[in-house]
């Protein structure tokens, strides 16, 4: 599991295609105190990939087919920035949302505005995919965790504070731009149960205590 709150970006430094699709990924780090471990998740542009090697100043993971499909990171290049988050320990604060790593669908930048200090970037998706959004809620952009601020059928817009435009890959977003969305993990869970068909209840009743020698 993951936060949304970016703690570092990173450099593609090289993509080796597999034989039978997708790719092994090389990514270039910055000096962490506590270098990546073989096995442990890490968040790439909000897709959760693992490590299968690991140096102070890399480390690799293999890209499935289905991932560069249906994400961008299937259209990325050697040289590209991308945002990268290490997996929640137990007892870390959860300063985000919770994120699990697993893309939704993509998205498209409609438009960069400013109101104020802040930026205001707007994301056109699929209806069914917005249909999972709600206003106030979380959203992860790229792996960010934002919070949306208006919404309709086809798309949503969220304020971006100046130090995480900075901090992050949105800063070099242009319209037109793919970006990897993940809706509210809790919500999805929640609008599931509600699509559901109802089932009989199971719960006490008055003939069940009796049944079971509660009532004389």
């Amino acid at each position: 599991m993951f936060t949304g709150l970016i703690t570092d970006t990173g450099h593609i430094e090289s993509i080796r295609p597999r034989g039978r699709g997708g790719a092994e990924l090389t990514i270039r780090i910055n000096g962490w105190k506590e270098p990546p471990q073989i096995g442990e998740s890490i968040a790439v542009q909000g897709i959760c990939l693992t490590v299968t090697k690991a140096t102070k100043a890399n480390f690799r993971c293999d890209m499935l087919q289905e991932t560069a499909t249906r994400t961008n990171l299937g259209r990325i290049r050697p040289g590209t920035e991308v945002n990268l988050e290490r997996a929640l320990r137990a007892g870390d604060r959860l300063g985000g949302h919770l994120v699990s790593g697993h893309i939704d669908g993509l998205g498209f930048c409609a438009a960069i505005d400013r109101a104020g200090p802040d930026y205001v970037l707007t994301v056109r998706a699929a209806r069914d995919l917005v249909a999972d959004i709600v206003p106030k809620g979380s959203i992860a952009c790229d792996g960010v965790s934002l919070t949306v601020v208006r919404l309709e059928s086809d798309r949503f817009s969220v304020h971006v504070i100046p130090h995480t435009w900075q901090a992050t890959t949105l800063r070099k977003l242009h319209v037109g731009d793919t970006i990897n969305l993940e809706t509210d993990l809790v919500g999805k869970h929640a609008a599931r149960r509600a699509t559901q068909e109802p089932q009989k209840s199971s719960g006490v009743t008055l003939e069940k205590l009796r049944q079971s020698g509660f009532y004389s």
